[in-house]
């Protein structure tokens, strides 16, 4: 589904017909390390080379380990940092060859929901304070009343009472809290919603309540939802899609049910196995990766993963696998063949 982004003092911004609302190509980070005084400096990268789209109303669940890249994907999503490399198009619009007020208007069509409900929330301002701010510095409503009752309707629509906007983020609780959260980010109605672990720090039965309202709020906003966790559980209930990442590249992107039911890269198949089931049939062997994360400066040579990986063989220190489509999902791994 498109749209067509406005801004008051711009002129409109119209996607072409068929454009995906998000879409990554060949994204890269990279970051120069200063190390000791007697060694030259390094380049971290972080984000090597990482394509995807997203449609309006779909979820899309980046997964992986600690240090995959994760985290720095949504910095560069939400346009808090710059790509050094690549392409990110909003409705097909290119963030890096946007002029300032194109890109001012880009910024209000992606909006991100913090692991940490507390620390994203001013302890000092009110949760109707919260609310009006992003309304009030992007000139949106004719006066105070009017950015209020914006505010107390978003509000209500997360869950929330109305005397609950006049309350300080510490009078909440975890779930609350997330919800305001929640509400803050679709205050400006963001065509995009990244989702930074958003209920891995909150209670196991406050997870479903608030999984439940992101589903809602996007079959009636069509929003679409770049999901980042580790919780495979979670991922499974809320994915349309799912990419998995190793130390900064994609090695397995696809469909959830393909991705879940028959996994193809060593490491997805290792990350399935560690995950808990009460379902007996659906348990699988569990695969123990022997080692740990490789650091990104000295990274290993052909493919990343061929020091921790249970399949590999010599060819794989030779050759850096590409994505190849292998059946409904792509695979970065040279012994999966077909």
């Amino acid at each position: 589904m498109s749209a067509v982004v406005t801004d008051p003092n711009t002129h409109p911004i119209t996607p072409d017909a068929g454009e995906p609302v998000l879409r990554a190509v060949n994204l890269q980070r990279r970051y120069a390390v200063a190390r000791s005084l007697f060694k030259a400096g390094a380049t971290v990268k972080a984000l090597d080379g990482v394509s995807f789209n997203v449609s309006a109303g779909r979820t899309l669940a980046v997964v992986g380990e600690s240090g995959c890249g994760k985290s720095t994907l949504a910095r560069l999503l939400t346009m808090i940092e710059t790509p050094s490399d690549g392409q990110l198009l909003i409705d097909g619009v290119d963030v890096a060859t946007a002029d300032e007020a194109a890109r001012r208007t880009l910024r209000r069509q992606i909006q991100i929901v913090f692991q940490n409900p507390y620390g994203s929330l001013n302890p000092r301002q009110t949760v109707g304070k919260a609310l009006m701010e992003p309304l009030l510095v992007n000139g949106i409503g004719a006066d105070h009343a009017e950015r209020e009752a914006m505010a107390r309707a978003m509000l209500a629509r997360v869950g929330l009472r109305p005397e609950h906007f006049e309350r300080y983020p510490h009078m909440f609780s975890g779930g609350q809290r997330q919800r305001i959260a929640i509400a803050r980010a679709l205050m400006l109605k963001p065509r995009v919603l990244v989702l930074d672990e958003p209920v891995s720090a909150l209670d196991v039965s406050i997870r479903a309540q608030v999984l439940n309202l992101l589903a809602d709020l996007q079959a009636e906003l069509n929003v679409a939802y770049v999901f980042i966790s580790h919780d495979l559980g979670v991922v499974r209930h809320v994915a349309d899609d799912v990419m998995v990442m190793y130390l900064g590249r994609c090695v397995e992107q696809g469909p959830r049910d393909a991705v879940f039911d028959q996994p193809r890269h060593p490491y997805t198949q290792a990350l399935l196995s560690a995950t808990p089931t009460v379902d007996p049939a659906l348990r699988r062997p569990r695969i123990l990766l022997k080692g740990e994360l490789p650091s990104p400066i000295n990274r290993p040579t052909g493919c990343a993963f061929r020091t921790r990986c249970p399949q590999a063989m010599p060819a794989c220190a030779e050759q850096s696998p590409e994505l190849v489509q292998r059946g409904p999902q792509a695979v970065a791994c040279i012994a999966v063949t077909s």
